[in-house]
């Protein structure tokens, strides 16, 4: 039984017909028969070989092309070419080679890029990141203690309390089967809440496949266990099931839910569409010489990689987006870095060979602004955080340079004074824009 291909489809798998056809021709599988079974593979497959042309990186996608009606994750890995560029640290990836030591922005990078240096340290014991993934990582905690032991961070583990691991029905035994792609991207969303609120508990809970029901349910079973901040990297198309999917997983009060805009460039993606939920688009971060020492521009590497955003088809727009160019929700919310080629260095350990990898992609991005609402504090009581930023635009970084595509209405595919489409208000600059 063959798979057909279908825009919707492509658009999950985060694909466009000329990167699929590329994959054809290089030799690798386009899709899946309808009753594959998931299995463990090694991080070269799905190689997406597509490269940002000014800074001649090149990635992975970690995870596998999906089946129709579900959701892929959006976390690449450098597999070549020089990151950071502009920066002191340079340095030059050796293609699918773990290195020894990092390469990419670690904890005290992201933290003194967002402002979050006082923040990270005072704040955040006691309160709980959910990370959302599909799939079963075995070193899921093993791989965290590795890296949060070489930036100095207090250990995190099942036997301290920390950590915690259990699949969509809360079982912390019966878990889903393991993969390596998915596990990528749970290493990369594990330090990266770790990176910016080294302090909070985290917990992973893993959905048994990538449909939107089972990651959902996933969802729905971390705010059960006390979640505040529950982090999403993945997304798909829309479909006119979303609203029901709204309903279903995504409206908790309270909570504060991010959700990956996407890595395809201009586009609107689910469930980063959802009215309830943080969309976070994606930065270039650079060092810079001005008076915050840093500087991002929209993350685009091409016409078919770099940030999400765009103007829902089935989502109703909240009343706190004021934008007039969109008459349903518009996506992004804020944004971070997520441009491999400026980069965030992970460990991880599963399927491809240990060691320290340099990722980018909406995955980072999604799981850094859930680690700055939790050290944020507490939603308050029948809130919808994604609300908060609206009301303190002047606490955010704004990005007014780059796009991502392009688009009938400027704004939702360029950046601009004020609001935009790729990086939503802009970056955090402390805490104060994320509380509410």
């Amino acid at each position: 039984m063959r798979t057909t291909l279908t825009p919707a489809s492509l658009r999950r798998a985060g694909l466009s017909l000329t990167a699929v056809a590329g994959l054809a021709l290089a030799g690798f599988a386009i899709a899946p028969s309808a009753d594959a079974q998931p299995v463990a593979r090694t991080g070269t497959a799905a190689r997406n070989v597509t490269a940002n042309a000014d800074q001649a990186v090149h990635t992975a996608r970690a995870c596998a092309l999906p089946k129709a009606g579900e959701m892929a994750c959006k976390a690449l890995r450098v597999t070549s070419g020089t990151v950071h560029t502009t920066n002191v640290r340079g340095t030059t990836i050796t293609p699918d080679a773990a290195a020894a030591t990092p390469t990419g922005y670690g904890p005290s990078d992201l933290q003194k890029a967002y402002g979050l240096t006082s923040a990270a340290a005072a704040n955040g014991a006691g309160r709980t990141i959910a990370i959302v993934d599909a799939y079963d990582d075995p070193n899921a905690e093993a791989d965290l203690g590795v890296y949060r032991a070489h930036y100095g961070l207090p250990a995190c583990t099942t036997a301290n309390g920390c950590f915690k691991k259990v699949s969509q029905t809360g079982s912390t035994t019966a878990l889903p089967t393991a993969d390596a792609g998915w596990s990528e991207e749970i290493s990369l969303d594990l330090d990266m809440a770790s990176a910016i609120c080294p302090k909070c508990k985290i917990l992973l809970v893993e959905a048994k496949t990538p449909s939107m029901a089972n990651l959902g349910t996933a969802v729905n079973r971390a705010v059960t266990l006390g979640a505040k901040y529950v982090s999403n990297s993945y997304g798909g198309g829309e479909s006119s099931s979303d609203a029901s999917y709204d309903s279903s997983y995504f409206n908790h009060p309270g909570v504060a839910i991010t959700v990956s805009a996407g890595d395809s460039a201009y586009g609107a993606e689910y469930p980063a569409a959802s009215k309830y939920v943080t969309s976070v688009g994606g930065t270039a971060l650079k060092t810079a010489s001005n008076a915050r020492g840093w500087t991002e521009t929209v993350w685009s590497t091409n016409s078919t990689e770099g940030t999400g955003s765009g103007c829902s088809a089935y989502d109703a727009k909240q009343s706190w987006q004021k934008d007039t160019g969109c008459a349903k929700r518009t996506i992004s919310d804020v944004s971070a870095v997520a441009d491999p080629a400026t980069g965030v260095a992970i460990y991880d350990s599963y399927g491809i060979a240990a060691g320290y990898y340099t990722f980018g992609g909406t995955s980072a991005s999604a799981p850094i602004i859930a680690g700055v609402y939790a050290i944020a504090g507490a939603p308050s009581s029948g809130s919808y955080p994604t609300s908060f930023p609206y009301a303190h635009t002047s606490a955010l970084n704004d990005v007014t340079s780059g796009s991502n595509g392009s688009c009938s209405g400027s704004y939702l595919c360029t950046a601009k004074a004020g609001y935009d489409g790729p990086t939503g208000l802009g970056t955090p600059n402390g805490t104060s824009a994320f509380t509410g």
